[in-house]
């Protein structure tokens, strides 16, 4: 079986023991000889501690696995076989005005949905053109597996402007089905959901525990209050229990945003003035991270990971790598062009729903209409994320505007034009396609 060279851009994160850890656990189907994790100068520091601590655990997994370490990402790229990306551009500290400046408006900030998703784009999708524009020299025939929010837009991006073959992945699915195997008391293998929709946009229509079909019965028990979401990275806000009846549908958590706007820009805004934003408090939670990541007897992923968010980020990047270099025909939830799974969106449209992964990518699964009732947010949403990736690509201020402005969170032209101007204004550094005037004005 052909050795595996597999990079990761992003290595310093605090995600990467997880990703190791995934590696380790799949060498018999996975035989990677060769990981290479890579950052940039900034996150030298953090490259080396994480690098560190995946020496270990593949040294104690006793694997024929040899981890590199570097910032000159040119030299990990040749002959790769798989990239990995998991960026930050601009780390924790752009992210933290990503939250905070529209919550000054009243508007939600978050990560990745509404504005702040369209300022992450922003800074993130020129980053992983260049890198595509790399791997066309370097590995052209390297799959690129993006776990990078926005995942679906920047997905999209990578589809309409690089030859590169990608799929976008998100745990949100994965929770969603470990969610279903908790109420149920199954393993995760037990549970299948069919997943329509957008990254951290998706209902399951759909679910069935050992082949039996429950999504009634189950769509009651959470009217009920079963099933609370795992992700760590929403608010425990629950929907009323005659909403989830009227919807049928199993919803991630981020449709709260959506359903409970009101009540979510409350939360954040409390809580972002008694314990900060959640870039604030992720901050902290990462430099507790790579205080215990020093402790040079640790030789295994630790539990306090599991506070980061993201959980079970190493078993869906690494069951869909699986799929793909095994050839296995595997079903799984990707971020991928749409391709007839519905006949509402535009074919070449990257949605997020269930796939066949063979050696030749993503084979969505056709479910026809979406529902009326959800059929407008996916459209608007959609629509938002293709003038996002324009703005990204163009550095157009007119098609940022608009971007922001069509989104069903963003409630006024004006708001979000006071959004933009200072979102430009904070990232200025990492805006190389935006032409600023003298005097910090867009040209």
């Amino acid at each position: 079986m052909k050795k595996l060279k597999i990079v990761t851009l992003g290595g310093g994160s605090s995600y990467t023991p997880e990703l190791i850890e995934g590696f380790i656990r799949r060498y018999d189907e996975l035989p990677v000889s060769d990981y290479w994790l890579v950052d940039i100068d900034a996150g030298a520091e953090k490259l080396k501690i994480v690098g560190e601590l995946a020496k270990r655990m593949v040294k104690k997994s006793g694997l024929p696995m040899t981890v590199h370490l570097t910032t000159h990402r040119n030299e990990a790229l040749f002959d790769a076989d798989f990239v990995t990306t998991q960026l930050r551009v601009g780390q924790q500290e752009a992210r933290i005005h990503d939250e905070a400046i529209p919550l000054k408006y009243g508007v939600l900030g978050q990560e990745t949905t509404g504005a702040g998703g369209f300022m992450k784009a922003q800074r993130t999708i020129p980053v992983l053109l260049d890198l595509c524009r790399d791997m066309e020299r370097l590995c052209p025939e390297a799959w690129l597996i993006n776990f990078t929010n926005p995942a679906g837009i920047v997905t999209e991006a990578i589809e309409k402007y690089s030859p590169i073959k990608t799929l976008g992945i998100c745990s949100g699915a994965n929770n969603m089905m470990m969610d279903v195997a908790g109420v149920y008391g199954v393993e995760r293998r037990d549970v299948y959901a069919r997943v329509m929709g957008l990254n951290h946009l998706i209902f399951a229509d759909r679910i069935a525990v050992k082949g039996q079909d429950v999504t009634a019965e189950f769509i009651e028990k959470l009217a009920k209050g079963a099933g609370g979401s795992s992700l760590k990275n929403v608010p425990d806000i629950g929907l009323p229990p005659d909403f989830i009846r009227a919807l049928g549908l199993f919803p991630l958590s981020y449709l709260k945003y959506f359903y409970l706007s009101r009540e979510m820009v409350e939360h954040s805004l409390q809580d972002s003035k008694a314990h900060g934003t959640r870039g604030e408090q992720t901050r902290e939670i990462e430099h507790r991270l790579f205080e215990i990541y020093k402790n040079p007897q640790l030789e295994s992923k630790p539990k306090e990971l599991e506070s980061r968010g993201g959980a079970y980020y190493s078993e869906t990047a690494c069951s869909i790598i699986s799929s793909i270099y095994n050839d296995k025909k595997e079903i799984h939830v990707v971020n991928t062009p749409n391709r007839g799974a519905t006949r509402d969106l535009d074919d070449e449209s990257v949605v997020e729903t269930n796939a066949v992964i063979d050696r030749q990518g993503a084979h969505p699964l056709a479910y026809g209409r979406l529902p009326v009732k959800i059929r407008g947010l996916i459209q608007s949403v959609k629509a938002f994320e293709e003038l996002t990736v324009e703005a990204a690509v163009t550095g157009d201020y007119s098609t940022a505007l608009m971007a922001l402005s069509v989104h069903p969170l963003i409630p006024s032209v004006d708001i979000a034009g006071k959004i933009l101007d200072e979102y430009l204004a904070a990232n200025r550094p990492f805006l190389p396609q935006y032409k600023f005037g003298k005097a910090g004005k867009i040209s």
